[in-house]
């Protein structure tokens, strides 16, 4: 019925990446949250301080979030597919059949090359089960996508 899964987690750089992403995000909104400080009326200058306490308060939490946010992502090899799960308040789990991959794809950005890591895609033709694996070394993603393209050619599902 059911098979064992073993999981397979992101490497721990991901959290590196992930929290330069978030500060790159939300160094603007931080920024707009200031302007505010650059009047000279004692009514509205006081007020600037909650909006910019509130902004600061909110990308603490996010980044606070961020090494369990990563830990919650995982993938799994089994018999037919690929299992992935995230998400640590709304947890999902996509399985992608080997036989209905159309194209996996590894992805990098430059601050992924200079961390050495990847993300994997594997698209299939159904929009909802497009799956993105981040945080994978560049070893990891291409072995990865060699194995799952040569599994999915043996497997095709009616093509």
């Amino acid at each position: 019925m059911s098979e064992a899964t073993t999981w397979q987690s992101v490497n721990s750089r991901y959290q590196l990446e992930a929290l330069l992403h978030t500060l790159g995000a939300s160094a603007l909104p931080i920024a707009l949250t200031t302007i505010p400080l650059w009047v000279d009326e004692p009514e509205v200058a006081w007020l600037s301080w909650y909006a910019l306490a509130v902004g600061l308060g909110v990308v603490a939490l996010v980044v606070g979030f961020i090494p369990r946010r990563v830990r919650a992502l995982g993938y799994a090899l089994r018999t037919d597919d690929l299992v992935f799960r995230r998400g640590v308040i709304f947890q999902r789990q996509v399985a992608v059949p080997y036989g209905r991959l159309q194209l996996v794809d590894v992805t990098r950005g430059p601050l992924s090359r200079i961390l050495g890591l990847s993300e994997l895609r594997l698209v299939t033709a159904a929009a909802a089960t497009g799956v993105s694996i981040p945080g994978l070394p560049l070893a990891v993603a291409e072995q990865l996508r060699d194995q799952l393209i040569s599994v999915a050619e043996t497997r095709r599902a009616g093509l």
